[in-house]
C-alpha cells in the first residue's frame, strides 16, 4: 500500500473567514480604552450601552441607573468575585436581554453602581458576561470593530492554534523561556499583569512607578515595568509588552491592550480558545 500524505488539522483562525454576516450577531463596537461597548436591549428597551466582559462570570451585570430606569424587580442576593475579592450582591431579574439576534429570556443578573466609578466616555448601562456566549462560537475582530456570534461553526481542541482551558478562561501564556497561564479578560484595561514572584523569574528590570488598578471589588497597587519578551500566546507574540506587577495577583492576567489588532475567538462548548493575527479589511483604517 502507499501511505497516504498526512493531512493537516484545519487551523482554528479559520474559523473567523466565514461569512460571518449572517451569524445570530454580528455587529459593530466601540472601545474606550481598550473595553469593548455594544449595544443592548433590555426587556424590549433600549438599546443601552452594555460592556463586553470575558472576564466576568455568568450572564450580565445592571447598573444600578438601569435597574431604576426600568424597575428590575428585586431577586435576592448572591456573591461577585474579581478575582482579588469576594462580595455580596443585589440580583435582579430581566425578562430579556438581547443583543443581535441573540436573546437571552428570565435571567436574575448582578445590579450594582457602576457608572459612579467611570469616566463619563467609559460608563455604561450593564456588562454582558462570558455565560451570555456560553453554547456558540464568539469571535472578537479587534482591528474591525466586529463581534460575532454563531452555533453553526465550532471550534475543536485538535485544531491547529486552538487553546484549552479548564478553568474560564486560562490559557498558555509563554514569556521568554517560561511558561505560564494567564486569565483572559477582555474588560481589563491593561495588557498583562503578572505576580511578584512571576515577575522575579522572568526579569531583573525593577518595578517602578506605582499606581492603582480598579477592579470590579476592589483596587490595588500595582508596579509598572515593560517585559521585553517575547511574549507569547497562542498565533501572536509581541515583545516589550507593558506589564503591571502585583503580588496581590496568583495568576498572570491577558486584558484588552495585548487584544488590539487580534482576532479573539472563544468557543466554551469545547473549552477553547484563539488568538489570531488580524488587520483591517480594505478601507477601513
Amino acid at each position: 500500500m502507499i501511505a497516504q500524505p498526512a493531512v493537516a488539522a484545519p487551523n482554528a483562525c479559520s474559523l473567523a473567514k466565514a461569512d460571518r454576516r449572517t451569524d445570530l450577531v454580528h455587529a459593530p463596537f466601540r472601545t474606550v480604552d481598550g473595553r469593548i461597548y455594544v449595544d443592548v436591549l433590555v426587556d424590549g428597551r433600549g438599546p443601552y450601552v452594555f460592556a463586553l466582559d470575558t472576564g466576568a462570570s455568568g450572564m450580565g451585570r445592571a447598573d444600578a441607573g438601569l435597574v431604576t430606569a426600568l424597575g428590575l424587580a428585586a431577586a435576592g442576593t448572591g456573591r461577585s468575585s474579581d478575582g482579588i475579592k469576594q462580595v455580596d450582591v443585589d440580583l435582579v431579574k430581566v425578562r430579556s436581554l438581547k443583543f443581535g439576534n441573540l436573546e437571552r429570556r428570565d435571567q436574575e443578573i448582578i445590579a450594582r453602581d457602576y457608572r459612579s466609578r467611570l469616566s463619563p466616555e467609559a460608563a455604561f448601562a450593564g456588562i454582558l458576561g462570558r455565560g451570555f456566549f456560553a453554547d456558540g462560537l464568539l469571535i472578537i475582530d479587534y482591528p474591525n470593530s466586529m463581534v460575532s456570534f454563531t452555533r453553526s461553526r465550532s471550534m475543536r481542541p485538535a485544531m491547529r492554534g486552538a487553546m484549552t482551558y479548564e478553568n474560564a478562561f486560562r490559557i498558555p501564556v509563554k514569556i521568554g523561556g517560561i511558561t505560564t497561564r494567564g486569565n483572559l479578560d477582555t474588560g481589563a484595561n491593561i495588557a498583562l499583569v503578572l505576580p511578584k514572584a512571576l515577575y522575579d523569574q522572568i526579569s531583573t528590570e525593577p518595578v517602578k512607578d506605582t499606581a492603582t488598578a480598579t477592579f470590579t471589588n476592589s483596587k490595588i497597587e500595582t508596579g509598572r515595568a515593560t517585559i521585553r519578551g517575547p511574549v507569547q500566546i497562542g498565533n501572536v507574540s509581541s515583545s516589550d509588552v507593558p506589564v503591571r506587577v502585583s503580588d496581590k495577583f496568583s495568576e498572570a492576567l491577558v486584558g484588552a491592550h495585548f487584544l488590539q489588532n487580534r482576532l479573539v475567538l472563544i468557543d466554551q462548548r469545547t473549552n477553547t480558545v484563539a488568538i489570531c493575527p488580524a488587520r483591517p479589511r480594505p478601507g477601513r483604517r
